[in-house]
């Protein structure tokens, strides 16, 4: 016998035994019930996917010119529940929710908030490491000037500046950061002190970051984006509005209010919503949400979901009695959890 062909049969002889190993090693994972393959691999990251996003029309597009829906979670206010800034939370947001950008919400008044004797640089350091995270996660992230109370943007105005300044000179060059500059303007705010306020800050922001896109609050906790519609902010690229609903107390009337407002050419982003009562507890509406979500797609809106702790209300996408702060289990989950990551 030649040598060639001994040598063949050789190699034969081991793959036929490699193939062996591997249909047992198959067999004993269907058996155990084990996963084959990694559960929920990600082949690429949106940031990679999608690069820098920007503003074209009504809608959000990335590097290519495609149209680009975002499907995001918020944070709960960081001043209170910071234990849920985390990579393993992001991660599993990412991979079994499909979840492509977070909402770091910081809260101005409320609970200890930056400009009511909060920690302002232990917050700025959360804020850092929810970026950090979402960066290496390649996750879109929106850094949030979470004003309630405080109704009146214009209120703590002098420290928005300050603070958005110090935010786009350290991000400027990152492709995957939006700065929401006022949450939910209130207490009958007109939209003209509300675009004075916005003018300002946009303003400082653009002065060191003149790509990443900026999101505005609009009247009446960010609902008359119709109005808003009238009279945009010019001067400036890269800008859309905020609009706000929780399913169970708003319906109908306000998906007009918004399909007017994408008539007239307003780019429109929900960058907060639930699926209970405007409270944030109370019922929860599924089916209204599923009507939502199906407009909200149509319309190809970015939507960000409120939000993401155990604090005990029907909003909270955990359960009270959850210690969980990553790899959350469908036990941790609330109905509202359940829900949105289910959604696709």
């Amino acid at each position: 016998m030649k040598k060639g062909t001994l040598q063949r049969k050789s190699k034969s002889g081991r793959y036929t035994i490699l193939k062996k190993i591997m249909v047992s090693i198959l067999i004993c994972c269907l058996l155990l019930q084990l996963p084959v393959f990694p559960a929920y691999a990600v082949s690429s990251t949106p940031l990679q996917t999608n690069g820098q996003l920007k503003v074209k029309g009504t809608k959000i597009v990335n590097s290519s010119g495609k149209t680009v829906i975002l499907k995001g979670v918020s944070t709960h206010g960081i001043n209170w529940f910071p234990q849920y800034v985390n990579k393993s939370a992001f991660k599993t947001l990412r991979d079994q929710w499909g979840v492509n950008c977070i909402r770091l919400a910081m809260y101005t008044e409320e609970y200890n908030g930056y400009c009511s004797g909060g920690n302002q640089s232990e917050l700025k350091k959360i804020i850092d490491n929810g970026v950090k995270y979402a960066t290496e996660l390649g996750m879109y992230v929106i850094i949030d000037w979470h004003i309630l109370s405080d109704g009146n943007p214009k209120k703590n105005q002098k420290q928005a500046v300050a603070f958005f300044k110090e935010m786009a000179k350290k991000y400027k060059n990152q492709k995957n950061i939006f700065y929401e500059i006022c949450n939910e303007p209130n207490g009958n705010t007109s939209w003209k002190t509300i675009k004075s306020y916005a003018t300002a800050v946009i303003k400082a922001i653009r002065a060191y970051d003149k790509k990443n896109i900026i999101l505005v609050g609009t009247p009446t906790w960010s609902q008359d984006v119709d109005i808003v519609a009238d009279n945009p902010i010019t001067g400036y690229s890269n800008i859309m509005y905020t609009f706000h609903f929780y399913a169970a107390t708003h319906k109908d009337y306000y998906r007009t209010k918004v399909q007017n407002a994408i008539n007239k050419g307003l780019p429109v982003f929900v960058s907060e919503f639930g699926i209970s009562e405007s409270s944030g507890n109370g019922s929860i509406d599924k089916k209204e949400a599923n009507t939502w979500i199906q407009f909200l797609k149509k319309n190809k809106i970015s939507y960000v979901c409120w939000d993401l702790s155990n604090k005990n209300e029907s909003c909270s996408l955990l359960k009270s009695s959850s210690t969980r702060t990553g790899n959350f289990k469908t036990s941790d989950l609330s109905a509202a959890g359940k829900w949105y990551k289910s959604v696709k």
